[in-house]
């Protein structure tokens, strides 16, 4: 594991939308991220010049839109989050599928970044949910990449890593967009995981960890950051 800062533009996104525009996000952040940073085995490259993660930004004019817009994120993220995880033991057999062993096979993993919901500071709590959407965004780009070179028919999986990744990248968007115009924080340090490598155990393994960490990680972060008034 290692660290760099994570420079991420965000757009504000058209008060009059649905909760979540997943298609129109995605495709935004890729680009963005594509622009910052190459991806080699995984791994987040940085750029040899440093540089704000709040350039070439729209301002956030709404700021209050914004929070409520990643509170609801957040919701949707943990009402999926058991789910994902449960479909994705289904698909990766034995020994995956067997509740019994998962605290040998699969613990959760430790370098995934934590949340403390007790701190009242909401400054705090955004840039904490910051480290973890930049994390498990890496994350879930290598864990939808196995699976797709490990083969089987795992549509259902597939969508929910698919739905998943359009959420956090909505959300780290909508993040980075506060943090830089309401609290001013133009840099973030934050974790990457180690690549799973090319054996097949190893990245149902690194995969299993990843989500059974996020599982219980964002009930905190959903409760740290309060409801979603829709």
């Amino acid at each position: 594991m290692y660290t760099r800062e994570y420079q991420h533009p965000s757009l504000l996104r058209h008060p009059g939308m649905q909760l979540i525009e997943k298609a129109v996000l995605a495709g935004v952040v890729s680009l963005l991220l594509a622009v910052h940073c190459r991806l080699v085995s995984g791994k987040a490259l940085l750029r040899s010049r440093r540089s704000s993660m709040c350039q070439n930004i729209r301002p956030c004019s709404n700021q209050t839109r914004v929070l409520h817009q990643i509170q609801c994120q957040v919701a949707s993220l943990n009402a999926s989050a058991q789910e994902l995880f449960e479909v994705y033991l289904k698909h990766q057999g034995n020994p995956f599928t067997n509740k019994e062993e998962l605290n040998v096979f699969c613990q959760p993993d430790r370098s995934f970044p934590s949340f403390d919901n007790r701190t009242s500071e909401e400054k705090e709590k955004l840039i904490a949910l910051y480290k973890i959407c930049a994390f498990f965004n890496a994350s879930l780009g290598n864990i939808t990449k196995d699976q797709r070179e490990l083969g089987n028919d795992k549509e259902d999986l597939l969508k929910l890593l698919r739905n998943t990744t359009n959420t956090t990248r909505g959300l780290l968007a909508n993040l980075t967009c506060l943090l830089c115009a309401k609290y001013k924080v133009s840099h973030v340090d934050v974790t990457y995981g180690h690549s799973s490598g090319t054996n097949n155990f190893a990245k149902k393994q690194q995969g299993c960890q990843v989500l059974r960490k996020y599982a219980e990680v964002i009930p905190l972060v959903a409760l740290g950051l309060g409801k979603c008034n829709a």
